[in-house]
């Protein structure tokens, strides 16, 4: 009997429809969004070309809208706790563009509250580390103008959430650290895009008791460009430094960019401080909440060494909360410190004042 060698696609995982979905998006094509009866065509409005834009808006007769989310709509005036969809026949490809991101936008003449479909594609927006401007158009069941789009169903957005803590550790390897000495760095691989994460192993932390950890979010403009825009540069080394202080611990660091909205969206944000904006307005320009991170990776990380009861060196409390919710316990923090100075401290008070960071305002005013 002949054997089928096939590979089954159809038999592929819920991660792997999102993976393929975010890469479509990222390439400035429509995905199809799928729920019951109901379908959507879903293009990105930040990874899309003028003319597909426009060929966009052809193929789906012009009505289609332009999704944004509630912290851009409340930039503009306008509050809906789900988003808005504002209708695009006759805005071209500019006149979108700064209805999504700008600071000089107007209030929309028409628009009504998304549907739960049009919102739930700017979770793939934000997998993709695209603005979750969103541009959407309805499709019939019998209509084949997007027949070869990549589909996705609504409800796998939810069964791919198993994903996030799916890792395995591929390599541990002793690095000797400036100031610190030895240390073990250890690579895990997993979660949706499979990336790669770093835990750095500092001593030899008693696993018998709360292990010191912190949970470091790469920034490539403090951490490796000494920026003077923040503190994170100063908070990674003397994270380290404190762990090396409490007999050893675990600095996780991970790959979330600009708070997990990518380094695209980040130096755009950047660009609106420039002009007066805090950090967390900054990002509220570009339809971003104020903080866009996730911490299964982490707890993954930390049960794979071995670890289940950590004392935090944070700031954050954010970070304790994603902890505990993904089944660390989480007995203690302490804080981690960085360097005021002219450049950083207001970044810092919008820390402090709204986001609820646990940092001395004492220091912060002593610094102006």
């Amino acid at each position: 009997m002949r054997q089928d060698k096939s590979f089954d696609f159809a038999s592929l995982t819920p991660e792997a429809e999102v993976e393929r979905a975010v890469a479509e998006l990222r390439f400035g094509r429509p995905v199809i969004m799928r729920d019951g009866g109901r379908r959507i065509a879903a293009l990105a409005l930040d990874c899309v070309a003028p003319a597909l834009f426009d060929q966009f808006a052809r193929a789906a007769d012009n009505r289609h809208s332009l999704f944004l989310t509630r912290e851009r709509a409340e930039r503009l005036g306008i509050r809906a706790k789900g988003g808005i969809a504002v209708p695009l026949a006759g805005i071209g490809f500019d006149a979108a563009s700064k209805l999504a991101y700008a600071l000089s936008a107007e209030k929309p003449a028409a628009w009504r509250e998304a549907d739960p479909l049009a919102a739930a594609s700017q979770e793939l927006a934000r997998l993709a580390l695209l603005l979750p401007a969103m541009v959407t158009s309805e499709i019939a069941p019998e209509d084949g103008r997007f027949a070869a789009c990549q589909e996705i169903d609504f409800a796998t957005l939810d069964q791919s959430e198993g994903a996030r803590q799916n890792f395995q550790q591929v390599v541990r390897t002793r690095v000797p650290l400036k100031e610190i000495g030895d240390a073990d760095f250890a690579v895990f691989r997993g979660g949706l895009a499979q990336k790669d994460q770093i835990a750095i192993i500092v001593g030899k932390p008693d696993l018998s008791a709360p292990v010191p950890v912190r949970i470091h979010s790469s920034c490539i403009t403090g951490d490796l460009s000494g920026s003077l825009k923040c503190d994170c540069g100063d908070q990674l080394r003397n994270g380290l430094k404190q762990l090396k202080a409490a007999g050893g611990g675990v600095l996780v660091y991970l790959d979330q960019e600009g708070r997990g909205t990518g380094i695209g969206a980040k130096m755009r944000a950047y660009g609106y401080q420039h002009q007066g904006l805090d950090t967390i307005d900054a990002d509220a320009e570009l339809g971003l909440a104020s903080d866009h991170r996730r911490y299964e990776a982490a707890a993954a990380m930390l049960s794979l060494l071995g670890i289940s009861s950590v004392v935090l060196h944070t700031n954050n409390p954010t970070k304790i909360d994603g902890l505990r919710a993904n089944g660390i316990d989480v007995s203690g923090h302490v804080r981690v410190t960085g360097t005021v100075t002219t450049d950083n401290v207001n970044y810092l008070r919008t820390k402090t004042l709204r986001a609820g960071h646990t940092l001395e305002l004492e220091s912060l005013i002593a610094a102006e």
